[in-house]
């Protein structure tokens, strides 16, 4: 009788563990009769009858991630890359998730390297390296929509690496080395033709200026000329009309002037380095007081005229 009850209390544990089910947060979970699916329970406390009604399966609803492995594939070029990825997906629906396809995570692994030997089979080499994104756009187009009746959503996939052949990376770097020496070389070509335009705009700048220095240089020494002559023409004058007026300091004031112009053009004369003449100085001394008085007696004319308040600078004076 002991022994009885003890067998109706372990089957009654064991129908109560059947009948009383919890589903975790995340997961949903399939309810069969007789092994046919009836429905599907949310996370939480459900309760099945016995021995009827079973779990089916226990499907993950939260977002997961598919490595997808390495593999070769050769583009529209005849060029063979490595290819690896990654898949981001959820489910949407754990009854088709479950009963729609056999096995959902490898099914999803081979129509991913299905669709990106496809999607890189239509590229260039250089197409497949630089339209990363492109490729992405596709592969995510296409796949999600074939796992659309797996109740699943793919929400994300990324090619992580494309390899090129060995030789054709060192191919490719040569390239980029020489394409970059290139560039050096003509920046640096560049250069030198600024510098040497540069240059010659500063040469011609500086003759401009030059010249511009000696037309003014010129024009200024035409003015001094100018008013040298007219000074000397003026002085001229003077003397002619002191001597018309009998005046001997004049005479005395052109002697004197020759007389220094000739001993200075002696004094000037190539390779002499001194001259030896007899020269009466007191003479020379008297002729310059003969032009001072004359000048002094030329201001006393022209200021009683009502003349210039100074006299006039003679030339040697």
């Amino acid at each position: 009788m002991g022994i009885l009850v003890v067998i109706l209390l372990l089957v009654g544990v064991i129908l109560v563990a059947k009948a009383v089910r919890m589903v975790p947060q995340g997961f949903q979970w399939t309810v069969e009769r007789f092994g046919r699916y009836t429905h599907t329970m949310e996370p939480g406390l459900h309760m099945l009858v016995p021995i009827m009604q079973g779990v089916g399966r226990k499907v993950n609803m939260m977002e997961q991630v598919l490595e997808i492995p390495s593999q070769d594939v050769i583009t529209k070029d005849n060029a063979v890359v490595k290819v690896d990825g990654v898949v981001f997906f959820q489910v949407l629906d754990a009854a088709k998730a479950a009963y729609e396809v056999s096995n959902l995570e490898q099914a999803s692994i081979a129509l991913v390297m299905t669709n990106i030997r496809t999607a890189i089979g239509s590229m260039d080499l250089d197409e497949s390296l630089s339209k990363r994104d492109e490729i992405n756009a596709k592969l995510l187009h296409v796949v999600d929509t074939a796992t659309h009746p797996w109740g699943i959503k793919v929400n994300r996939i990324e090619l992580k690496d494309i390899q090129p052949p060995r030789d054709l990376v060192d191919s490719m770097a040569r390239q980029m080395k020489a394409e970059r020496e290139k560039r050096a070389n003509i920046l640096e070509a560049e250069g030198f033709r600024q510098a040497e335009i540069l240059k010659a705009e500063g040469e011609k700048q500086s003759t401009i200026l030059a010249a511009e220095g000696k037309r003014e240089a010129a024009y200024r020494e035409a003015e001094a000329r100018e008013r040298l002559a007219e000074a000397e023409a003026k002085a001229t004058s003077l003397v002619s009309n002191a001597i018309a007026n009998g005046n001997v300091q004049a005479i005395n004031y052109f002697v004197a002037q020759k007389y220094i112009e000739a001993f200075k053009a002696l004094a000037e004369a190539p390779n002499q380095k001194f001259v030896m003449m007899p020269m009466e100085s007191t003479g020379i001394i008297s002729s310059l007081g003969g032009i001072a008085e004359l000048a002094r007696e030329s201001f006393g004319m022209q200021a009683a005229a009502g003349g210039p308040a100074k006299p006039p600078r003679l030339p040697g004076a």
